[in-house]
């Protein structure tokens, strides 16, 4: 006869400040006595347990399990502990918490790693599994989670987990891979104090090839999406893709990502463009100078989000030998006017309010600064993409043919943002593989596919 939830205003977002509210319900009166229990945090996953009413929040900096009195809405910590629980809910339905009676499931992030624990009396107990990184964990019948699991040298799965550890594999994900070929990541830190930053390290490893003698390995440098989001810790096959072909492969947990704190995440605010780009550059001449790859062979890709960084890295910087946009913003004015309502306002706090910060939009948009262009790309693009839309590729497509920079341009008519069709998926990394090779002049071992790369 309650209902807990969230809500939130514009222009903040979900991980910035949302407040709880609780609703007292009739059967044959509908919601009555709506209340505020919770306002300036970023209240995240109700949920009722045996003992009540559990939020995630953050008024420490860290997003930790409390628990709510209903009477006062005063909320007690459930975990004291600088440790990062939340996640920056960008769909409906994300879970990193699950009542088990009075205690809790609860997936931890610390050091780029996920971790399944359970929290009981304020003490928490990891889980004894081997896997690294878990989604949507819910409840399961006999005092376990339901959820998605994966790890370094598996994709996602679902999977029953008990409190001692002992698993129930539902649905299993396919055996693709063989184990020895599989580049497992290294959590690596890099930069002092306030700039600090993190990513994932990913050697080139395969069991059928090697890289020519005495070379070091080019490096690609993913820079994810969101901003407000996160390398994912579990398998992934599209970095396996460079691995095996001799890539090393750093995917950059910039000032911003989540898993980290607010502090971190809040380093963001008002340096979209800038921060992001900074830790980049930052993690490739931390590799290049650990002598792990090769400084002049240095890439960059990202979509969304992670695409604008690309580009803004392209233009403003010549860090990188080349890189590969999907989905990217060109120009922040454009996408402030243009885009869905979720993220319409979403700008105000990684860019400064629109209009009245015009000029940062402007200084930070590399469309605007065409005559800087002069590093080779490849652009990819959802025909029907509502969130970053196909002029945006449009228009830096023209400006570097205008420059005449080497690049190349895919447009998926079908796809919307972010490439859901499987043969879509793997035309998108073959063109990039092309296009990377083809402009650092990369010898393969087996002919590379036709690709037009315009000016080259």
């Amino acid at each position: 006869d309650q209902l807990a939830y969230i809500c939130w205003d514009h222009p903040a977002m979900p991980w910035d400040n949302t407040e709880l509210h609780l609703v007292n319900w009739s059967t044959k009166a509908g919601p009555t006595n709506d209340v505020a229990l919770l306002t300036g945090q970023a209240v995240q996953q109700p949920m009722w347990t045996t003992d009540g009413l559990v939020v995630i929040t953050d008024p420490d900096g860290w997003w930790v399990p409390y628990s709510i009195d209903l009477n006062t809405g005063s909320a007690t910590k459930l975990l004291d502990a600088d440790i990062e629980i939340g996640v920056a809910p960008w769909v409906f339905g994300m879970s990193t918490m699950a009542a088990n009676g009075s205690d809790l499931f609860v997936v931890t992030h610390s050091d780029g790693v996920e971790h399944l624990c359970l929290l009981s009396e304020r003490t928490l107990t990891p889980v004894a599994t081997g896997r690294t990184a878990f989604g949507a964990i819910s409840q399961a019948a006999g005092g376990g989670v339901v959820c998605t699991a994966a790890s370094f040298t598996s994709t996602a799965e679902v999977v029953v987990i008990g409190a001692d550890g002992f698993e129930n594999v539902i649905r299993a994900a396919p055996n693709l891979i063989d184990a020895n070929s599989i580049s497992v990541p290294t959590h690596i830190s890099f930069g002092e104090g306030d700039s600090a930053a993190h990513g994932l390290f990913y050697p080139p490893t395969s069991t059928v090839a090697e890289g020519p003698v005495g070379e070091l390995p080019p490096l690609l440098v993913l820079s994810h999406g969101g901003p407000t989001g996160a390398a994912r810790p579990g398998l992934d096959l599209g970095t396996q893709f460079w691995t095996q072909r001799g890539f090393a492969v750093v995917d950059v947990n910039y000032r911003g990502s989540t898993g980290y704190g607010r502090k971190f995440r809040d380093a963001l605010r008002g340096k979209w463009g800038l921060a992001d780009v900074e830790d980049c550059i930052a993690a490739a001449t931390h590799l290049t100078t650990a002598g792990l790859v090769d400084g002049e062979r240095l890439l960059i890709k990202g979509g969304s989000a992670g695409g604008y960084t690309t580009l803004c890295a392209l233009t403003f910087h010549n860090t990188f030998a080349a890189g590969a946009s999907r989905y990217g913003i060109g120009d922040l004015e454009l996408l402030a006017r243009d885009t869905h309502k979720f993220e319409s306002r979403y700008l105000d706090s990684v860019v400064g309010p629109y209009p009245a910060e015009i000029e940062r939009y402007r200084d930070r948009s590399p469309m605007n600064f065409v005559e800087q262009l002069s590093t080779p790309m490849i652009i990819l693009q959802g025909g029907i993409d509502p969130v970053v839309p196909p002029n945006q590729a449009h228009d830096m497509v023209a400006a570097l043919d205008s420059q005449k920079v080497p690049h190349a341009f895919l447009l998926f008519g079908t796809e919307s943002h972010g490439f859901r069709e499987a043969a879509n998926i793997t035309k998108a990394l073959v063109a990039e593989h092309t296009f990377f090779c083809r402009v650092l002049g990369i010898a393969t071992a087996a002919e590379l596919p036709p690709l037009d790369i315009v000016h080259l």
